[in-house]
């Protein structure tokens, strides 16, 4: 029998979902899983993850006693959620969970520090491994970077994102993090508008071109960083990365891909990268400086990425500071 693009995928490429939603998780059992806070807000948004929600706001008040604010139990219950979604998609899945630090320190090496060891101490206080299952989701900024190769020498693993140029990409490999993300589908975007091209064919799209080059970059100097492709637009953009180390994939896109059959040949693999004539640099802070300055469309999906997240997680403490109230009325 034929087998589907997603059977085929998963023979060459770790399949993660991309998404905070615990049934779509369910449905196509990936080994890993992504959130972010855009998709911890979308969840908390769904009634069937309500009690979720509720019991994570009376776990801070029985926390913080009677007498604390509403604003500093929702506060709480707010660093806490990611968690309280990370522990349940844990008991779906067979491998790591990524939970991200408040995007809001991505400028902040101290504060991403101290936001880190908190989200891992509550991690093992249910009994998680947390050196096996999660990953602490971290801004690929330079401060950002530089709290992940802390956290790193420490165990504790961490998926660097928002990563949308090869200076980025290289700081982390050289830092020795475990994972980056690099965000197709928000480079074509940034394209797009930039170009005025209404599309692009897969084998030319910049966000499969970036990646590309990132894999090929990191096989060629036998760097152990994983990359793991992220923000897709289309099943083309997907195809055309088949091979990559992971590929992290909103559900609406799993199950396209589970709906297409035909031949899905390797496009990344890291005999060819070898071979590939590549000039190593390096990256210092006045270098990745320089070259985030001179790259206009990471300088500025970086700063819309952290923005739009930040955004998100203000729209998801007024949720939780009336969910509070209605449950206190």
């Amino acid at each position: 029998m034929a087998k589907n693009l997603l059977e085929q995928l998963r023979e060459m490429t770790v399949v993660v979902a991309d998404t905070g939603d615990i049934q779509a998780i369910e449905t196509f059992k990936p080994r890993d899983a992504t959130t972010n806070p855009s998709l911890i807000t979308a969840a908390a948004q769904m009634p069937q993850y309500q009690g979720i929600v509720d019991d994570t706001l009376k776990s801070a008040r029985a926390t913080l006693g009677a007498s604390a604010s509403p604003a500093e139990v929702a506060s709480l219950a707010f660093d806490r959620l990611a968690v309280s979604f990370g522990l349940k998609i844990l008991e779906i899945i067979e491998g790591r969970v990524s939970t991200e630090v408040d995007a809001r320190l991505s400028y902040d090496t101290e504060g991403t520090l101290a936001k880190a060891r908190d989200i891992i101490a509550q991690y093992k206080a249910a009994g998680i491994d947390t050196e096996k299952r999660i990953l602490i989701k971290i801004a690929a900024t330079w401060e950002g970077i530089q709290a992940a190769a802390v956290l790193e020498k420490e165990n504790i693993h961490t998926n660097l994102t928002l990563l949308f140029g090869m200076h980025q990409a290289i700081a982390c490999a050289e830092n020795g993090i475990q994972l980056i993300s690099p965000f197709v589908g928000r480079i074509l975007d940034w394209y797009k508008k930039d170009t005025g091209r209404d599309s692009y064919a897969p084998h030319e799209d910049p966000g499969v071109l970036s990646v590309t080059e990132i894999y090929n970059y990191y096989k060629k100097f036998g760097y152990k960083t994983e990359v793991m492709g992220a923000s897709f637009r289309n099943i083309g953009e997907i195809t055309e990365l088949a091979g990559c180390d992971l590929l992290t994939i909103a559900p609406s896109l799993l199950a396209e891909l589970q709906s297409v059959e035909g031949d899905l040949p390797r496009k990344l693999d890291p005999a060819k990268a070898a071979s590939a004539d590549i000039e190593k640099i390096s990256v210092d802070k006045a270098t990745f400086d320089r070259m985030h300055e001179e790259n206009r469309m990471a300088n500025e999906k970086l700063k819309e990425g952290i923005d739009g997240f930040a955004k998100a997680l203000e729209t998801l403490e007024k949720l939780l500071a009336d969910r509070l109230a209605a449950l206190e009325a």
